[in-house]
């Protein structure tokens, strides 16, 4: 996590969540990630309509040269890494993990800059209205934003964020050994 509203938007997210797999969407306060609203979204989680954009900061709609509530944030993306981001947003969602990726554009000019994504599940509680809490914020400040639109994004490296609190190792476990973040049971076969 390079950039600063990736960071403080996870940090945030990981202090709302406690011990929970993620927070719920009621746990988000506007105000307290105030710096950050530009870079951040969210998205609904409709795999029919692409998971569209339901809120998108200022600096996403310069970024993509239009107001993008609504629009699907698949559909920002290169033919090709449409699926693949399509799969991601599924385990995000199916399994409360965040993800933190790189994108660029499919054919970037000369001076663009590679842009970092995050992703974090917002806990449905029961509700229809699931979304993900997400951010998207260049490298390094680049003089081209907002002048021209970004499109046809690519995915480059991507890593899930591990949700160490949501699964703690219990203190006492009958009949096993701790060895290296594994519970090892004597006895049986491989």
């Amino acid at each position: 996590m390079r950039h600063p509203s990736i960071r403080e938007l996870f940090d945030y997210w990981n202090e709302r969540r406690g011990a929970r797999p993620a927070p719920e969407r009621d746990d988000i306060e506007p105000f307290a990630i105030r710096r950050v609203l530009a870079d951040a979204f969210l998205l609904a989680l409709d795999p029919v309509k692409g998971h569209p954009f339901r809120l998108a900061g200022t600096r996403i709609c310069a970024l993509f040269g239009r107001e993008v509530k609504g629009v699907s944030f698949l559909d920002l993306f290169a033919l090709h890494a449409r699926y693949e981001m399509g799969d991601l947003i599924d385990i995000v969602a199916q399994e409360s993990v965040g993800l933190i990726a790189s994108a660029s554009e499919l054919k970037p000019p000369e001076h663009a800059s590679p842009l970092e994504l995050l992703l974090l599940p917002l806990a449905p509680d029961g509700r229809t209205d699931a979304c993900l809490l997400g951010a998207l914020a260049p490298h390094a400040s680049s003089g081209w934003l907002g002048i021209r639109a970004l499109r046809d994004l690519t995915l480059g490296r991507y890593r899930f964020l591990a949700t160490a609190t949501a699964h703690r190792i219990p203190e006492s476990i009958p009949e096993g050994r701790i060895r290296h973040g594994l519970v090892v049971y004597d006895g049986g076969q491989c």
